[in-house]
């Protein structure tokens, strides 16, 4: 069974989404394809102990620390294809970003078949678990912001907070709500 909880963060409202076990979805309000897979009657458990942990790890970034994704049992709903381009996602080193074309050659060199950074695009687009799977971390070709189902806004500030600079990207203004 899916529970949800939500919680409060410098970038606003998060719901969280979960087994009793495993993490399964993080979202920020507002955020395209919000709770995508979650069904109308998901009960809110609040005292999740995995909602804890979740938290936790949350509270630990956003002060500024490092915490390993590795240390939450992640379980995102998606196609294989997704899974592939998540779980590279979750190789992009806190800090640093990489481009959709990387993505797509990496993919095709662990399939041997041609990928489009579009396609692989779309599969960012609909990472569940934002922040923590971070999607946020991609970027153009050129280094320009792209795309970020939570809102470009949000995405700036996650890559400013990481200490992320790029061309004509400003690190200034509060947090966006």
């Amino acid at each position: 069974m899916l529970y949800t909880t939500t919680l409060t963060g410098p970038l606003g409202p998060m719901m969280l989404a979960g087994t009793e076990t495993h993490l399964t979805g993080l979202w920020l309000a507002g955020q395209m394809h919000y709770a995508a897979h979650l069904p109308p009657d998901a009960p809110r458990r609040a005292e999740l102990p995995l909602f804890a942990r979740a938290e936790h790890w949350l509270n630990r970034y956003f002060a500024g620390d490092t915490p390993s994704p590795a240390e939450l049992p992640l379980a995102p709903e998606g196609s294989e294809f997704q899974k592939r381009v998540w779980a590279l996602l979750l190789t992009i080193p806190y800090g640093q970003t990489t481009t959709y074309g990387a993505l797509a050659r990496a993919i095709s060199a662990q399939t041997g078949r041609p990928m489009a950074g579009q396609a692989v695009g779309g599969a960012v687009g609909r990472n569940p678990i934002s922040i923590i799977i971070p999607c946020h971390r991609v970027v153009g070709a050129n280094g320009s912001l792209t795309g970020y189902a939570g809102g470009l806004d949000k995405k700036r500030w996650l890559l400013a907070h990481e200490g992320v600079t790029l061309p004509g990207f400003s690190t200034s203004g509060p947090a966006p709500r």
